[in-house]
């Protein structure tokens, strides 16, 4: 992480010294004060879109390095959420079990997100972010590159309800083998001795996923440098400067969530938050660093197993995490939207706040799966509540800044909600 931070601050700085400056001769000749102005600002203009796009391409050849470690994580993680989850479920055994724990998962997973939009409103509207930084917002009919998503329960039951298992899995759609993966886990628990051979095969699978994340993990120091070098060559250190305030906000929120929110749920339930977040402190850094919760997947599935959780919980509700209960996701969703409000001067009413948290309560749940997530979400509401779509443009700078402590977050998230259900299932570790 921090040899990434260095080598990419230096790259950047040697970029922004070294080629592109204005020369002097080139304004020679031109007397008219307004002209030489006109001419100056399209040569500087012209000078910021070349030093981005330099900054850019240098940037590309260092992120091939986290291209190819999340290309090798993606590799793993359908086949292995496909074999855990299998097993754990033929391990509960009958429907009533599984009904009874994913009744549980869900009702832990409605409060953990009710909760976490919560604090990203009370954030925003206590810190005020859009209106203490004095942004100017993007003008109007500049394309974000964001696509808006109308969500529709035709769409839900498309994305939940698989027409294809390999499909899903060649897209890595985790939602949709969750749901072919309790099916199957459950047929082969019920025709008894006939389904074990198919059981023991899904085991060996496991194992095997697990011993290939491990050779994996090998390419971790690579990934992690490389994403971090490409974005501070492109962003440089100045955008934390300039966007400092939003950051600390932000941070200030995940934070309290985390230690005060999580932590008192894990005391409410008998669980030593601490020695947790101890067991899984590295597929915290990794998600942190890679700004990826899906690369720390198969290593915190491990760590949940070693830090006592039986496989039968970690199986069901880790996955199921990953499409549902993706915390810190969350809380940015009604942070960014009321954040890029108050920088257009729009005031949003408690009225319209608590129907914003009751509609994400439902389409953060449809969107799993979906490039920049959360994102897409955001854009959405944008359009809902008559908010310029522009205003996203005022967070793509620091989006991955930000993505790095939504990542961690949603990790220990579904860590704690995997632990919160061992325990209301009555397991001790």
């Amino acid at each position: 992480m921090m040899l990434g931070i260095l080598v990419g601050f230096f790259v950047n700085l040697s970029i922004t010294n070294n080629s592109f400056k204005l020369a002097p001769t080139q304004l020679d000749g031109i007397t008219n004060p307004i002209v030489k102005k006109a001419v100056t600002e399209q040569l500087q203009a012209y000078e910021a879109a070349c030093f981005k796009q330099a900054k850019k391409e240098v940037a590309s050849d260092f992120s091939i390095l986290s291209d190819i470690f999340l290309h090798l994580i993606k590799m793993i993680i359908a086949p292995l959420v496909l074999a855990v989850l299998v097993l754990g479920v033929a391990k509960v055994g009958d429907i009533k079990s599984v009904g009874r724990i994913g009744l549980k998962t869900l009702l832990y997973f409605t409060m953990a997100t009710l909760i976490a939009l919560a604090i990203g409103l009370a954030l925003v509207n206590l810190f005020e972010p859009g209106k203490v930084m004095h942004l100017e917002p993007p003008d109007a009919g500049i394309n974000t590159g964001i696509q808006t998503t109308k969500q529709t329960s035709q769409n839900f039951i498309d994305h939940v309800i698989p027409e294809s298992l390999f499909r899903s899995m060649a897209a890595n759609d985790i939602l949709p083998i969750v749901v072919f993966a309790i099916f199957f886990g459950l047929a082969a628990a019920s025709i008894g001795n006939s389904g074990k051979p198919i059981i023991a095969a899904f085991d060996s699978l496991s194992q095997v996923m697990f011993k290939v994340t491990h050779y994996v993990m090998n390419f971790a120091p690579l990934g992690v440098f490389g994403a971090l070098a490409s974005v501070i060559i492109q962003q440089g250190l100045d955008v934390l400067s300039g966007y400092l305030y939003l950051i600390f906000c932000f941070f200030l929120g995940l934070v309290f969530f985390i230690s005060v929110v999580l932590g008192l749920i894990c005391f409410l339930s008998g669980i030593h938050f601490i020695r947790l977040l101890k067991d899984i402190r590295e597929p915290i850094l990794l998600a942190f660093s890679t700004s990826s919760s899906e690369s720390a997947m198969p290593k915190t599935i491990e760590a949940l197993e070693q830090h006592g959780i039986s496989n039968r919980i970690v199986s069901f509700v880790l996955p199921m995490g990953y499409s549902f209960n993706l915390d810190g996701s969350i809380m940015y969703m009604t942070f960014a939207t009321l954040f890029i409000a108050q920088c257009y001067g729009i005031e949003i009413g408690p009225g319209d706040q608590i129907k914003m948290m009751l509609v994400l309560l439902i389409t953060s749940k449809g969107m799993a799966g979906v490039p920049r997530a959360s994102l897409v979400v955001i854009a959405g509401m944008l359009s809902m509540f008559k908010i310029p779509g522009e205003g996203l443009l005022l967070l793509l700078a620091v989006d991955q800044i930000l993505d790095m402590g939504r990542s961690a977050t949603n990790v220990i998230g579904n860590a704690v909600a995997s632990a919160v259900v061992a325990r209301w299932e009555g397991e001790k570790f």
